[in-house]
């Protein structure tokens, strides 16, 4: 039997009382069947509260929430019943979401059977090491959604499933009823909607089962968890910007898109480069800072070589350029700031190693980062989703601009041109600070 699985965005049907056998119901795939326990005793969960948490399980490792589903209704905001707006921005993995103390409400705001409970998990989706993340119970997100059916609109009993998230931040708040004008506490969470893309932006639902089965350890509850959720627990909060759902333009390229066809001529140049600086790998700077100025050059503008860093110098500056922008009497000139890295060509670079580069970079300097390899899927979101101004050089394009130096000043002769960026490279050394590159 296939395991059962929810997209991002599917809308379910969800109607009090369906039985969970029926698989869809009314043309949509049925919540109760996707959310039940084969073999479980375990009661249905439930979305007829904002905030729906299931009952703690008693594991061999100690007590457990297995989840939290979550219930956003954006056509009752703004009403007595839901004074507050929920921000759903899932492009971004990112969900603000307000709990369920209202007006009319005594006590603080963890009187209510939902904030306790997000209060509860708070303290391990907050936890300092492993085993208490291990422990925290998913929010599974859900939004009422409004569907056409016989020529009018729907607006109950469907809901949208907008992902699994993680509880990013949690602050109490007042907050001020829109209708009696009335004061009240409350709290307020900011989710982090976990990266399911390694399955298709789906929920493997085998996960909700094991965590309800009081027979699994916590560790072994979690093994059908997205990955991004297991690097989570593992690593803590430093990874939730590199677990973070995100939704990118075409712009991001696969592994194979950034290197030569294999075994294409043009892939034996790449194995060649490499092969070449393997063991000059600063030499190979020289060749990077080359490949920068004609790239540049042909988008219009001027370039002006400057020079390499020494050996061991300053961290994410490995050459340094001048680019001339605008018209004749009129130009600008911008710091360039090169990053070279001779890596194996199935290699990747990280996002931590193009952080190092971006983070040295001043307001209206431009980054180039030249390599051998390819540039991780996390790299180039980081790249494009916080619009650094940062320019990818991959292998593939690394070599198109190699043969075309080759043809240009060396007749077509790889080797000569490598010789050359050889004997070139201890006179292009200097040590001087990136701004000088201006005076000249």
């Amino acid at each position: 039997m296939k395991p059962r699985r929810v997209a991002v965005y599917d809308i379910l049907r969800y109607a009090r009382g369906a039985s969970p056998i029926e698989v869809m119901l009314d043309g949509y795939p049925n919540y109760y069947f996707l959310m039940a326990s084969p073999g479980s005793s375990q009661p249905k969960i439930m979305l007829e509260r904002g905030i729906n948490a299931t009952a703690c399980v008693a594991g061999p490792d100690g007590s457990r929430r297995p989840v939290i589903a979550i219930r956003s209704s954006p056509w009752k905001a703004g009403h007595a019943t839901n004074p507050w707006h929920d921000e759903f921005d899932l492009d971004h993995g990112h969900v603000r979401y307000y709990g369920d103390h209202k007006p009319s409400t005594d006590g603080l705001p963890g009187v209510t059977a939902g904030n306790r409970a997000l209060l509860d998990a708070w303290r391990f989706h907050a936890g300092t090491n492993s085993d208490e993340r291990v422990l925290a119970p998913p929010l599974l997100l859900f939004r009422s959604s409004t569907v056409h059916w016989g020529g009018r609109s729907i607006v109950k009993g469907h809901v949208e499933f907008c992902g699994a998230a993680l509880i990013e931040r949690l602050e109490h708040v007042v907050q001020r009823d829109p209708v009696t004008g009335r004061s009240f506490p409350n709290i307020l969470l900011d989710l982090a909607v976990v990266d399911m893309s390694e399955s298709g932006d789906t929920l493997d639902l085998r996960w909700v089962d094991d965590r309800r089965d009081a027979s699994l350890t916590a560790i072994q509850a979690n093994r059908h968890a997205p990955q991004a959720w297991k690097r989570w627990i593992r690593e803590g909060s430093a990874a939730i910007p590199r677990i973070r759902r995100r939704v990118v333009s075409s712009r991001v390229k696969s592994h194979e898109d950034q290197l030569p066809t294999k075994g294409s001529a043009d892939a034996d140049v790449l194995r060649t480069l490499y092969r070449f600086f393997d063991g000059r790998k600063h030499a190979f700077e020289h060749l990077a800072s080359r490949v920068t100025a004609q790239l540049l050059s042909r988008s219009g503008a001027t370039y002006r070589d400057g020079w390499l860093t020494r050996v061991g110098g300053d961290g994410g500056m490995d050459f340094v350029g001048r680019l001339d922008v605008g018209s004749p009497g009129s130009t600008t000139p911008l710091v360039v700031l090169g990053q070279a890295k001779c890596i194996a060509p199935e290699s990747s670079v990280s996002p931590d190693q193009v952080a190092r580069v971006v983070a040295r970079l001043r307001r209206g300097w431009l980054g180039v980062f030249v390599t051998t390899g390819t540039f991780s899927k996390q790299a180039q979101i980081e790249v494009i989703d916080d619009q650094y101004p940062l320019v990818l050089v991959p292998g593939r394009i690394l070599v198109e601009q190699v043969l075309r130096l080759a043809a240009a000043d060396y007749g077509a002769d790889l080797d000569a041109l490598l010789a050359d960026v050889l004997e070139g490279y201890p006179a292009a050394v200097t040590h001087r600070r990136p701004e000088e590159v201006l005076l000249g």
